[in-house]
């Protein structure tokens, strides 16, 4: 968490996060998790509404690769350009060789579900901290 000083009292800024998955029940489960770490997380589930809420300021954006009316692929490379961080978390497995095209492209994390609870705080506060 970073902390802002201020004259009257100090305020948390809590790391924000965009969750978009199709799944609700996938969507809720990591919400909760990632809300035990005190980050606040929205959910889209379409990629359309997604993109829209990407309007806003998020330091982490998670995509699911597949979504009904657009890939996860397609929302990143829309977004990419932009500052913020990107991990996707999807069914699909990786190599590692693809892993590091990603990289190259952008894109800072590859969780592949199932996934422990503990390893997605590790990974995310990981990506939150650098």
């Amino acid at each position: 968490m970073l902390k802002k000083k201020s004259e009257k009292k100090s305020v948390i800024l809590r790391r924000k996060i965009l969750y978009i998955e199709d799944n609700k029940d996938t969507a809720s489960a990591v919400k909760i998790i990632l809300e035990e770490k005190d980050w606040a997380v929205k959910l889209a589930y379409t990629g359309k509404s997604g993109l829209q809420m990407a309007k806003k300021k998020f330091d982490l954006i998670l995509l699911d690769i597949m979504l009904p009316d657009m890939s996860g692929w397609d929302i990143f490379e829309k977004l990419k350009t932009s500052s913020r961080k990107f991990a996707f978390l999807s069914a699909i497995p990786i190599s590692k060789e693809r892993m590091r095209e990603l990289k190259k492209a952008g894109v800072s994390d590859y969780i592949t579900k199932p996934f422990t609870k503990a390893d997605l705080i590790k990974r995310v506060g990981k990506l939150l901290k650098s």
